[in-house]
Parts: C-alpha cells; sequence; structure tokens
C-alpha cells in the first residue's frame, strides 16, 4: 500500500515533457499533500535503516490503517509496547520530515 501512494504522489509531481502549468502564488507557497507524502517516504526510509520494528510498525498503521492492537499483533509485541513505538516514531518521522 505504501508503495502504491508513493507512486502515485511520484506521477503527480513529475513534470510532462514540455507542458507547462500555470500556477498561483498560494498554490506554490503551501506543500502538497504529495510533496509531504514523498517525504515522508524518505524519513521512513531511513527509520528502517535505524529501527525497522518502528518503521514496520508505522506502514502497519499508516499506510494499512491498523489499530495499534491490531498492529502489534501482527509484529509480535505487545500493545503497551506498539503505543511506545509509535510515539517515538511520530516524533522521530516529524521532526524528519521537517527537516527535509
Amino acid at each position: 500500500m505504501r508503495h502504491i501512494r508513493i507512486d502515485q504522489a511520484r506521477r503527480k509531481n513529475a513534470h510532462k515533457h514540455g507542458k507547462f502549468q500555470r500556477l498561483e502564488l498560494d498554490d506554490v507557497a503551501a506543500p502538497t499533500p504529495d510533496v509531504e507524502l514523498l517525504a515522508l517516504d524518505e524519513a521512513l526510509t531511513h527509520l528502517a535503516a535505524l529501527d525497522a520494528r518502528k518503521s514496520q510498525l508505522v506502514e502497519l498503521r499508516f499506510f494499512a490503517g491498523l489499530t495499534s492492537d491490531q498492529a502489534a499483533a501482527v509484529l509480535g509485541i505487545s500493545p503497551t509496547t506498539a503505543d511506545r513505538d509509535w510515539a517515538f516514531a511520530r516524533a522521530w518521522l516529524r521532526d524528519a520530515v521537517r527537516g527535509s
């Protein structure tokens, strides 16, 4: 699911060959959800290198839509550990996305 959403975002952000689209200044100033999704994907890749379980948890919660208890069961960890990992991963990703 993650890869499907990321590929869609990349396609939307790709420039068409020789075709230009007029944008209003307001449209350029605010990041689009697709740009944010690409930044999230890059940050998740970095998180996976540091801690694969936390990255998997984010994918299960954010992209697959599982609850904390469901994701914990899939990963074979306790719900408390899943909640702790989720809090850490959200904070880490927030900092990573803002820094990019």
